[in-house]
């Protein structure tokens, strides 16, 4: 479908950008329609900046990490010279997944018919071939992958019309000062898989709403009173002091900042820990969220059992979250339901992300 077709899906009156304290939440079957979920595919996930991995994931040479970038598949790696490679994940032959070959450092391998690739993405060898005619190595390259690094984490995109990394971010860097996510140790990755459209868990992350129903444990640690939201032009920042008392996050002062970039990333950041969320569409109704943990001075915080703690808090956090989350979906899809209004000093993130993406669909139409 092309974009001059997709406008019938959005009337103008939907895409209003109002003020929030007159501002209605976007409709209900933008939640659940099939041809939004292709849209939003096509011109917003392949044109936007995505969260792929950290530095320590890839620590040396020969070391890749095989993820996603808006359903492409992508294989990002260090050569000999330490300098991180990306290509899409996809061998020319038949679509084969590739590898790093064993006993090579620079040679990658496709893990179905075995062709190899140097780290140009120029094709080196084929088995078997010598009877095929026509046909030039040249023309069977590998397809590069554009990356960028910010603070050690490792960002992709499909489409490189749109603008740099830095002004995503900008800001972020010097507000989380002195911490440096460079210097963070990855420790443990978790997929979650969610039956709600994937708007319905960044709109939950995006509020302390709900906090004191769905989380009490969490609500007992944060100072609800103090939870403040602000926004930049592509990100906004929850963030809130934990009340005063012994607990996991209290070192260091203990304020927890909980940024989103547009449109589905989130770092939540505490003392001496980076968990990085990751939200994927997966269908119209179902989305996948990837958490990746990363801390410092992490053979202590491993003595000590503080990792441990933290990862099973957050998991309880996260099927709490997942819970309500399912259950707004049933609840969006329902016959009674269609747009709802903002509370203007608990839900300006949710504002803030439904306006950006009114104005993406604006542009893309």
């Amino acid at each position: 479908m092309s974009n001059k077709s997709y406008k019938n899906l959005f009337t103008d009156k939907v895409l209003q950008i109002d003020p929030i304290e007159k501002a209605k939440t976007i409709p209900s079957d933008w939640y659940h329609k099939e041809d939004i979920h292709v849209f939003e595919q096509q011109n917003l996930f392949n044109k936007k900046w995505q969260y792929v991995c950290h530095i320590d994931q890839i620590p040396k040479a020969s070391d890749s990490y095989a993820g996603e970038v808006a359903g492409n598949p992508i294989i990002i790696f260090r050569n000999t010279k330490n300098e991180i490679k990306a290509f899409y994940n996809v061998c020319k032959h038949r679509g084969g997944p590739l590898a790093i070959k064993k006993g090579t450092k620079t040679v990658l391998q496709c893990q179905y018919h075995g062709w190899t690739y140097l780290d140009d993405g120029s094709l080196r060898g084929i088995p078997d071939w010598n009877l095929v005619e026509l046909f030039d190595k040249k023309d069977f390259g590998l397809e590069p992958f554009e990356v960028s690094i910010w603070q050690g984490l490792i960002f992709a995109r499909v489409d490189t019309n749109d603008f740099e990394l830095a002004q995503l971010l900008e800001g972020i860097e010097k507000r989380i000062a002195p911490l440096n996510l460079s210097n963070l140790q990855f420790q443990r990755e978790q997929v979650y898989e969610i039956n709600c459209n994937w708007k319905v868990y960044v709109d939950n992350y995006l509020e302390g709403y709900h906090i004191p129903i769905v989380h009490p444990e969490l609500a007992n640690l944060l100072d609800y009173r103090s939870y403040v939201t602000e926004t930049e032009k592509w990100y906004s920042l929850q963030h809130s002091p934990f009340k005063n008392g012994d607990n996991l996050y209290s070192e260091n002062g203990g304020e927890a900042f909980y940024y989103f970039v547009f449109p589905n990333m989130m770092l939540n950041i505490l003392p001496g820990r980076l968990q990085m969320n990751l939200v994927i569409p997966v269908s119209p109704t179902r989305c996948k969220v990837i958490f990746s943990y990363f801390y410092d001075e992490t053979e202590a915080r491993k003595r000590s059992g503080i990792i441990k703690e933290d990862i099973a808090y957050s998991d309880d956090i996260q099927n709490e979250d997942i819970e309500i989350c399912e259950a707004v979906q049933r609840g969006i899809q329902s016959k009674v339901y269609h747009q709802g209004r903002f509370s203007v000093k608990r839900e300006l993130g949710v504002y803030h992300f439904q306006s950006l993406l009114k104005q993406e669909i604006k542009n893309a139409i």
